[in-house]
C-alpha cells in the first residue's frame, strides 16, 4: 500500500487548506496522484502552499465559504482548471469564541453557524452538483469535531455549528447515494492548529500537553497528518461503500465518555 497512489488522477477542493488540517490534506493528496484546488482566504499562506507543492499539482483560489457565489465558482474554477471535479473537503471553519451562554454574543454565535455549517452546506451543494452533472462518483468530506459527538469543552457556538455538519451530512448522504456520491465526515480531537493557538494565545507545544493531558489514548500527539489520513481514507476507493458516517479520530475519547 505504501507505493500506491490512492488518488491518482483524480481531482479535489479543499477549502480551509492554506493552513493546519486543510493544508496537511492537500500535501498528502498531492501525494497520492491527486491534483488540488487550495480554497482560502489566507491568500498569501494560500499561495505559499501552492509554491511549495508545485504549481503543476496545486493552484490557489481564494474563497470565502460564506459567500456561495465564491464556492460555487470555486468549484467551476476547479473543474475549468483540471477538466473534473472527484473529491471536496469542507475543511474551512471557525472556533467562535469563548464564553458562557449567559452572555453569549449572537453575532458570534450566527457568524460561527455561517462558516461552519452553511459553509459546509454550500460546498456540499456545489460539489454535488458538477458531480451529479457529470456524472462522477465522488467522495464530498466535511470536518466535523468530537465536539460534534460530544459537548466538552468547546463553546456553545462552536459545538452547535458542528452538530449542524452531521446533520448536512448525513441528509446529503441519504439523497446523494442514488448517484453514487458518498458524503462522509472526520471528526478530530483536539489539535494545536495556527487557528487553535491563536485563539487561545499560545505556542503549540503547551497547547499539545495540555490536550494530550485530557486525551484517552497516551504515547500518540494527535497531529494534522492524522486527520489528513483519515480524509485519504475517505476519498480514495478504500472506503468504496463507505456513506453518511462520520470517523471520529479522538483516540476513543467520545465512545467512552472521558472528559477528565
Amino acid at each position: 500500500m505504501a507505493n500506491k497512489l490512492r488518488l491518482e488522477g483524480k481531482v479535489a477542493v479543499i477549502t480551509g487548506a492554506a493552513s493546519g488540517i486543510g493544508e496537511a490534506t492537500a500535501r498528502l493528496f498531492v501525494e497520492h496522484g491527486a491534483r488540488v484546488v487550495i480554497a482560502d482566504i489566507q491568500d498569501e499562506l494560500g499561495f505559499q502552499v501552492v509554491a511549495s507543492i508545485g504549481t503543476d499539482k496545486a493552484c490557489y483560489r481564494h474563497c470565502d465559504v460564506t459567500d456561495e457565489k465564491q464556492v460555487e465558482e470555486t468549484v467551476a474554477y476547479a473543474v475549468e482548471y483540471y477538466g473534473a471535479l472527484d473529491i471536496m473537503f469542507s475543511n474551512a471553519g471557525t472556533l467562535g469564541a469563548p464564553g458562557s451562554i449567559l452572555g453569549m454574543d449572537m453575532k458570534v454565535f450566527d457568524r460561527t453557524m455561517t462558516v461552519n455549517a452553511r459553509g459546509s452546506a454550500l460546498a456540499v451543494k456545489h460539489a454535488a452538483r458538477v458531480m451529479v452533472a457529470k456524472k462522477v462518483r465522488g467522495s464530498i468530506i466535511c470536518t466535523a469535531s468530537i465536539e460534534a459527538i460530544l459537548a466538552g469543552e468547546a463553546p456553545l457556538t462552536y459545538v452547535a455549528s458542528k452538530h449542524a455538519i452531521l446533520g448536512v451530512v448525513k441528509a446529503a448522504a441519504r439523497e446523494l447515494g442514488q448517484h453514487g456520491i458518498r458524503v462522509n465526515c472526520v471528526s478530530p480531537y483536539g489539535i494545536a492548529t495556527p487557528m487553535v493557538c491563536k485563539m487561545y494565545g499560545c505556542d503549540a507545544a503547551p497547547l499539545e500537553a495540555s490536550i494530550s493531558g485530557y486525551a484517552n489514548l497516551k504515547g500518540v500527539t494527535l497531529n494534522t497528518k492524522h486527520i489528513a489520513e483519515a480524509a485519504l481514507f475517505l476519498a480514495s476507493d478504500e472506503s468504496v461503500y463507505v456513506s453518511a458516517h462520520n470517523l471520529a479520530v479522538d483516540g476513543g475519547l467520545s465512545s467512552i465518555m472521558k472528559l477528565h
